[in-house]
């Protein structure tokens, strides 16, 4: 009867109210004075056709749609090593193998947590063998600069080592002293996963040591090797490696090299493996140890006791 099918149609659409006003309260639907699209459908489905607050579409007469689980994209910049790796690892298995759907979920860990760095030394000391840092650069993980300065060593410079450096005595004129270079530096490689070729020698010359799970040194990453059909113990230059992989040419004519194109040009090298890197590194890094569980009732007073000095130091005491 009319009445019946009323009353049916009258439960359904108070079922369908409390579940909008569920998801509502989950933050998974707009709230009702921002709803999305309202479309006025005929017959026993006359109810508005809803969007939730991630631009999805909810499906109509109040059935509510089962979520997939999505990564959180609020990791922390201060997140640890192994738990960036992990999270490549997952991006990795919900790609099903897109590199583009990988590519773009990974986007929430690029902005502030990959740098590039590269830097020019200058000899000093004697006949000028020693290397210190006559420029800087660091870029971020879309190649764009954000830092680049020259510095001026702390001892006089012997040899400019132009050939290979690029830095001349005019370049010097500009410079800034060493310690508020390194001050700068480190202020952003600070939390960073850093990317370099040959890395340990642009620490050395930054005179700092990073931590190694936040390292990715291109000349030391066997994944790269292989895809230039290189030995993985081989000992394998930025330019051989740009020339294989990314066919550019690089550190050309006799100007020197370019720290930025440098730096750049590792992150590339970087970008080309990351997934497939990253979650290598996932199984390979070693479980964090358990936090040390602390006594409540222990009381650092017991260790005044006779029990617990050393013997021979009792006997000394004495």
């Amino acid at each position: 009867s009319p009445q019946g099918r009323s009353k049916k149609k009258s439960r359904k659409h108070q079922r369908f109210m409390e579940r909008r006003a569920l998801l509502e309260q989950k933050g998974l639907l707009s709230p009702r004075g921002h709803l999305g699209s309202q479309t006025p459908v005929e017959g026993s489905e006359a109810h508005a056709t809803l969007t939730y607050a991630n631009g999805t579409p909810a499906l109509r007469c109040g059935k509510v749609p089962k979520h997939k689980r999505v990564v959180s994209a609020s990791l922390s910049p201060s997140a640890s090593p192994d738990s960036i790796a992990r999270h490549h690892s997952v991006l990795l298995s919900q790609g099903n193998g897109s590199t583009k759907k990988v590519r773009t979920s990974s986007l929430v860990l690029r902005p502030g947590k990959y740098v590039a760095i590269d830097c020019e030394m200058v000899g000093t000391g004697p006949q000028g063998r020693l290397s210190e840092l006559a420029r800087c650069s660091v870029v971020n993980y879309d190649g764009d600069v954000i830092y680049d300065k020259y510095v001026q060593p702390e001892l006089p410079i012997v040899d400019y080592r132009t050939r290979w450096s690029g830095i001349t005595k005019h370049h010097m004129k500009s410079a800034i002293p060493f310690k508020v270079a390194q001050a700068e530096i480190l202020k952003i490689l600070k939390d960073k996963i850093v990317v370099g070729h040959a890395i340990h020698n642009d620490f050395q010359a930054l005179k700092y040591f990073h931590p190694k799970d936040r390292t990715r040194d291109t000349s030391q990453i066997p994944v790269l090797k292989e895809r230039a059909g290189l030995p993985i113990r081989a000992n394998v230059s930025l330019k051989n490696l740009a020339r294989q992989l990314l066919h550019k040419k690089i550190q050309v004519g006799c100007k020197g090299h370019s720290s930025v194109e440098d730096a750049q040009t590792a992150m590339e090298l970087y970008r080309l493996v990351e997934v497939q890197w990253e979650k290598e590194l996932a199984h390979s890094l070693p479980p964090r140890p358990p936090s040390p569980v602390t006594d409540p009732a222990a009381d650092s007073n017991q260790y005044m006791d006779d029990q617990y000095w050393p013997t021979d130091l009792m006997a000394s005491g004495l």
